[in-house]
């Protein structure tokens, strides 16, 4: 296991200098899920959710989102984005909004923080959209799938049921 690179040698945290690392294409795979009632998904589906388009609104959240990644995580570098999608893929089944976002760049730092905020922040806008309905809505499985480029090369997760 490596160390953790946000602290330096007397254990402080500081901003890791990637001044020196070359820039390279950078991407990142993050996915999470959010449950909720079958009544509540079937109007997230068919677009009766009283404050409008559900998912459309939840989408640009997580752009917006990963473009603002530095801002909230403290340590996060600010990286010039290249492309973010927010996609999303219904479960009636398991009552489920299911929501994948990429992340790329090509920098001197990887952009799976950005990937992972703007899961996060679109599982959450869909909450805040839905919740007069339905309170009970558990965002959850948040976690990076893949990431590709840097010195590190790519990485992807194990297989995790669904």
């Amino acid at each position: 296991m490596t160390e953790l690179t946000h602290f330096d040698s007397a254990g402080q945290a500081h901003m890791v200098d990637v001044g020196a690392k070359d820039e390279t294409l950078r991407v990142a795979l993050a996915t999470g899920s959010i449950r909720m009632l079958p009544a509540t998904l079937q109007r997230v589906a068919d677009g009766s959710a009283a404050k409008g388009d559900v998912l459309g609104v939840a989408r640009i959240a997580g752009i917006m989102a990963a473009k603002r990644t530095a801002e909230l995580i403290p340590l996060c570098h600010p990286i010039a984005l290249t492309r973010v999608t927010v996609d999303f893929e219904l479960d009636s089944a398991a009552a489920t909004v299911h929501c994948s976002a990429r992340a790329e760049t090509r920098g001197r730092t990887g952009v799976e923080m950005e990937a992972l905020t703007a899961v996060q922040v679109a599982l959450l806008t869909v909450y805040d959209m839905c919740k007069a309905v339905d309170r009970g809505m558990v965002i959850t499985d948040v976690r990076l799938l893949e990431k590709h480029g840097g010195k590190s090369g790519d990485w992807m997760a194990p297989l995790a049921p669904r």
